[in-house]
C-alpha cells in the first residue's frame, strides 16, 4: 500500500430507499426511509402506498431516531446476584427453562401469568407468537392492554355479533355524517379504525358538505375541526347514547331498512332505553335536552351517518354500554353494514368468509380471577387485578410474569403496588427493547430488534381498515451481528417453557403451519379440501418462519390463490381492486404477490357483508343480550347521582403513543407534557396558579404536577396525560428520566372496573385540588 492510499478517506456508505409500514400508531402508514449503509437518516410518506397516499405524522417522521435510539437494549440481561448484566442468547434461554419449566410443574400451569402490551399488534412476531406461547403454558391468567382501552368494545361485539373481533368502524370515505364520542383522532390518528390521514378524512367530509359532531369534555384539535363541539360531562356518554336512541324510537325516526332481516329485539331495545329522555339524561350529561334531540334528528336525517366512539367513551364506569349504544344507533338509523355507515372490513389475512349459519356465541365469565373474582372477558382479566394475584397467598398465585412489550407499572392503575408485587415473584421474563420501569423486574430480558431490522405486516389492524388493503415491508436493513429476529426470540421462548428446550425455532412455525393445514384440508368448504398437506406446505414460500405463515393466511384468505385451487382467488364478487389501483388481479393474494407490489395491493372499498360475520347462536344481531340488560339498571342509577365537582380525564399527544416513545428527543417538543390542565374558573376558585404546581389526590394516593390554565378543558374538570412517571431507579432511558412527569393512574387503586369487561375506569373519576407553596 502506497502512503498517499493510507491517507484516502473510506467510501462513504451507499445511500437507498426502502419502504417500511409506521409500526408506531394504528394509522399504519407507508413510509419510505432513507438508509446509509444501515442507518436510517431519514423518513418521508410514501406517495405510493396504495394506503395512505404520503401521509406522515411527526412519529413516522421520527422513524430513524427512534430506531437508533442508544438506550435500546442490543443484547440479553440475565440477572446474576441480583443485577441485570449483559449474557448470551443461550445463556438467557437456559435460564428461562431451567426456572420455569420446574415452577409450573410444582404449581401448575396457573403459576404463570401472562401480560401483553399494545406494541404486540405492531409487530408480525407479536400478532403470530403469543397465541402458541399461551397454548404452550396452559394459563388462564392472561393479562392485556385491552383492558386499559378496548375491551368493552370486543365484549359489546361479542355479545351483539357473536364474535369480539367483529368490530364495526366508519366508512369515512363516504359518510355525510359523524358522531364522534370521546376520541381525537387528530391526535391519536384513530384507534379501532385504521385510517391514515384521519385529519385529512374529517377535513374532506366538512368540504363534501358533511356534518361532523365532536362530543369531549376537552376542546381538542379534533373538536376545533367539528361542526359542533359538545363539552359533556365525563363518564356519561352511555346516557347520551341512549336518550339519542329514545328519541329515535320516540319520535318514529327508526329506519333497520335491509338489515330488518338480520336483528331481532327492536322492541326490547326500546323498552330499555324508554327512561332514558333527553330532560331526564340532561342534568347528567351537562346538556341541553333540545341539544340531544336535534343530535338524533340529524342524525337519523342524514343520507348515511356513522356513530364512533372511542378510548374516553370506553375507560369509565359504563364503557361496555357506551360501545354497545355506539353499534345500537347505528343499527337503528339503517347505517351499520351500509356504504357511508358503518361497516366491517375483511382483511386479507383473515379467514375466507364463512356461510352464514348460526354460530357458538360469545360468552362472558367462564372462569374468573382467584382473588377478586372479576369474570374473563375475550379470554382475558383485567390488567389492574395482577398485583393481586401476584401479592394474595395461596394455591394458583401466580409466581412467574412473561410480559411481552408490557409496562403496566406505568399503564395500569396503582403501579407503586405492581411494582412491589413483580419485586416478590420468583421468576419473570419480559420481552422489551428498553430497561423501563417494568422490565427492571425481570430475570431475563429478550430485546428485539430495532423495527428497520424487522419484516412487517400488519394483522391486527388490517382488520379495522377504512379500505382493504394488504402491504407487507420486508426488513429495511440487515439484521445487526448478534441480534435475534423477534420471531426466533419468541419461538425459543416458546420451546423454553414448552419442554422442548434447544430444539430448532423452526419447529413452532412448522407446528403451526402442519395443524393450520390439516384443518383446512379436512373442511369441506376450504378450497384445499383433499388435499395433501405437506404438498401444500412445500408450495409455501417465504425466507423465514413468520413469511411462511403469512404466505399460508393470504392463500387461504378471502383474498387468496386457494393453491391455485380454482384460479379465481380475490375478486370473485367483482369487487376487487384493478391494477391501477395497487397490482391486484383475479390471480389472488400470495406473499409473492405482495413482494412483487411493495407499496401494496389494493382490494377495494369496504362493501356490505353482515350474515357471514355473525356468529350469535341466533344467526341474527341480537340487540339485547342478557349482560347488557342486567347492567342497564346500574346506568339508570346514574340518573339520580349527584356528579363529582372535579373529575379527571386523560389525554394524548400527537407525539407519543404510550410509555414508550418519551425517550425520543424529537418527540418531545411541542405540547407533549406532563401538564395538568385546569380551567381558568376552576383555577381562581381553587387558588391555583399557571405553572406552579397543585397536588391532585383520589382514591389511589396523591400526585404533584404543574398547572397549565387553559380553557380547552370544561369546567369540573382537569386532564393529565397518561405514560408518564418515568422517576424509578434501576431503569435505562436517559431522555424519558430527565423528563419524568408522573404517573396518572398512581391515583388510582384499581377497584373502579367496568364490570361486563373488567376495563380500567380511567376517566370521569373524581379528584381533588390543591394549590402547593
Amino acid at each position: 500500500m502506497l502512503p498517499e492510499d493510507a491517507a484516502r478517506p473510506a467510501p462513504a456508505p451507499v445511500t437507498r430507499t426502502a419502504p417500511r409500514i409506521c409500526p408506531l400508531c394504528e394509522a399504519t402508514c407507508g413510509l419510505t426511509l432513507t438508509i446509509e449503509g444501515t442507518r436510517v437518516t431519514g423518513a418521508r410518506g410514501d406517495r405510493d402506498d396504495v394506503f395512505s397516499r404520503g401521509f406522515i405524522c411527526p412519529k413516522g417522521a421520527a422513524f430513524g431516531e427512534l430506531d437508533a435510539d442508544p438506550d435500546r437494549l442490543r443484547a440479553p440481561l440475565v440477572r446474576r446476584d441480583g443485577e441485570l448484566r449483559e449474557a448470551s442468547w443461550e445463556e438467557a434461554f437456559d435460564l428461562i427453562a431451567a426456572r420455569l419449566r420446574p415452577l409450573i410443574k410444582e404449581h401448575g400451569p396457573h403459576a404463570t401469568g401472562v401480560v401483553l402490551g399494545n406494541p404486540n399488534v405492531h409487530t408480525m412476531a407479536g400478532a403470530l407468537y403469543p397465541p402458541v406461547l399461551l397454548g404452550a403454558l396452559g394459563t388462564r391468567n392472561l393479562f392485556t392492554a385491552s383492558t386499559l382501552d378496548q375491551m368493552p368494545k370486543h365484549v359489546s361485539s361479542g355479545l351483539l355479533f357473536g364474535d369480539p373481533l367483529a368490530i364495526p368502524v366508519p366508512d369515512l370515505d363516504r359518510t355525510d355524517h359523524l358522531l364522534l364520542l370521546g376520541a381525537n383522532p387528530l391526535d391519536s390518528n384513530g384507534s379501532l379504525c385504521t385510517a391514515p390521514d384521519f385529519p385529512g378524512k374529517l377535513k374532506a367530509l366538512r368540504r363534501r358538505g358533511g356534518t361532523l359532531t365532536v362530543v369531549d369534555p376537552r376542546r381538542t384539535r379534533t373538536a376545533r375541526l367539528a361542526d359542533r363541539h359538545i363539552a359533556i360531562r365525563p363518564g356519561t356518554d352511555a346516557l347520551l347514547l341512549a336518550a339519542l336512541a329514545q328519541v329515535l324510537f320516540e319520535e318514529k325516526l327508526t329506519r333497520l331498512g335491509p338489515l330488518a332481516d338480520h336483528v331481532e329485539g327492536v322492541d326490547e331495545v326500546q323498552e330499555a332505553v324508554r327512561d332514558f329522555t333527553p330532560e331526564a339524561v340532561a342534568r347528567a350529561c351537562d346538556m341541553d335536552a333540545g341539544e340531544i334531540r336535534t343530535i338524533a334528528r340529524e342524525l337519523a336525517a342524514a343520507p348515511t351517518a356513522a356513530v364512533y366512539g372511542r378510548v374516553g367513551s370506553c375507560t369509565v364506569e359504563y364503557g361496555t354500554l357506551a360501545s354497545w349504544l355506539v353499534d345500537i344507533l347505528n343499527i337503528l338509523t339503517g347505517n351499520l353494514d351500509r356504504p357511508g355507515g358503518a361497516l366491517f372490513p375483511l382483511s386479507a389475512s383473515d379467514r375466507a368468509p364463512r356461510t352464514p349459519a348460526p354460530g357458538k356465541g360469545f360468552v362472558l365469565g367462564r372462569w374468573a380471577s382467584r382473588v377478586g373474582g372479576h369474570p374473563e372477558a375475550k379470554g382475558e382479566l383485567p390488567l389492574a387485578a395482577l398485583a393481586e394475584e401476584i401479592e394474595t397467598p395461596g394455591e394458583g398465585r401466580i409466581r412467574a410474569v412473561i410480559a411481552l412489550a408490557a409496562n403496566p407499572v406505568l399503564s395500569a392503575p396503582d403501579g407503586d403496588r405492581l411494582d412491589r408485587a413483580l419485586a416478590g415473584l420468583d421468576f419473570m421474563v419480559s420481552v422489551d427493547p428498553y430497561l423501563n420501569e417494568t422490565s427492571r423486574h425481570a430475570d431475563v430480558v429478550l430485546p428485539p430488534p430495532p423495527p428497520a431490522q424487522s419484516a412487517h405486516f400488519d394483522f391486527a389492524f388490517n382488520a379495522l381498515a377504512v379500505r382493504n388493503q394488504a402491504r407487507h415491508t420486508p426488513a429495511a436493513v440487515p439484521l445487526e451481528e448478534g441480534r435475534l429476529d423477534e420471531s426466533e426470540i419468541l419461538a425459543r421462548l416458546i420451546l423454553a417453557v414448552s419442554g422442548m428446550h434447544g430444539a430448532a425455532p423452526s419447529v413452532v412455525d412448522d407446528g403451526v403451519i402442519g395443524r393450520t393445514l390439516g384443518k383446512a384440508v379436512a373442511d369441506p368448504h376450504s378450497p384445499v379440501h383433499g388435499r395433501d398437506p405437506q404438498e401444500l406446505s412445500a408450495l409455501l414460500t417465504g425466507r423465514t418462519g413468520p413469511e411462511r405463515r403469512l404466505d399460508l393466511k393470504l392463500r387461504l384468505g378471502p383474498y387468496g390463490d386457494g393453491f391455485g385451487a380454482d384460479g379465481e382467488g380475490f375478486g370473485t364478487d367483482g369487487e376487487g381492486g384493478a391494477d391501477g389501483a395497487g397490482g391486484a388481479d383475479r390471480a389472488g393474494l400470495s406473499l409473492q404477490r405482495l413482494l412483487d407490489h411493495p407499496h401494496g395491493v389494493d382490494l377495494g372499498p369496504l362493501r356490505p357483508r353482515v350474515p357471514e360475520v355473525l356468529k350469535t347462536r341466533s344467526g341474527r344481531i341480537e340487540l339485547l343480550p342478557a349482560p347488557i340488560a342486567a347492567d342497564l339498571p346500574r346506568l339508570r342509577g346514574a340518573l339520580d347521582e349527584r356528579p363529582a365537582s372535579l373529575v379527571l380525564v386523560g389525554r394524548r399527544h400527537l407525539r407519543s403513543n404510550n410509555s414508550w416513545m418519551h425517550n425520543v428527543p424529537a418527540l418531545g417538543g411541542g405540547s407533549n407534557r406532563c401538564t395538568l390542565q385546569v380551567h381558568p374558573d376552576d383555577a381562581a376558585r381553587l387558588g391555583l396558579e399557571d405553572g406552579r404546581p397543585a397536588r391532585i389526590t383520589a382514591d389511589g394516593g396523591a400526585l404533584e404536577a404543574p398547572v397549565e390554565i387553559t380553557d380547552t378543558v370544561r369546567t369540573g374538570v382537569v386532564s393529565l396525560p397518561h405514560g408518564w412517571g418515568h422517576d424509578r431507579p434501576g431503569t435505562r432511558t436517559s431522555v424519558a428520566s430527565a423528563r419524568p412527569g408522573v404517573n396518572v393512574n398512581q391515583l388510582l387503586d384499581g377497584s373502579r372496573l367496568d364490570p361486563l369487561s373488567g376495563t380500567a375506569v380511567l376517566n370521569g373519576f373524581p379528584v381533588e385540588l390543591a394549590p402547593l407553596p
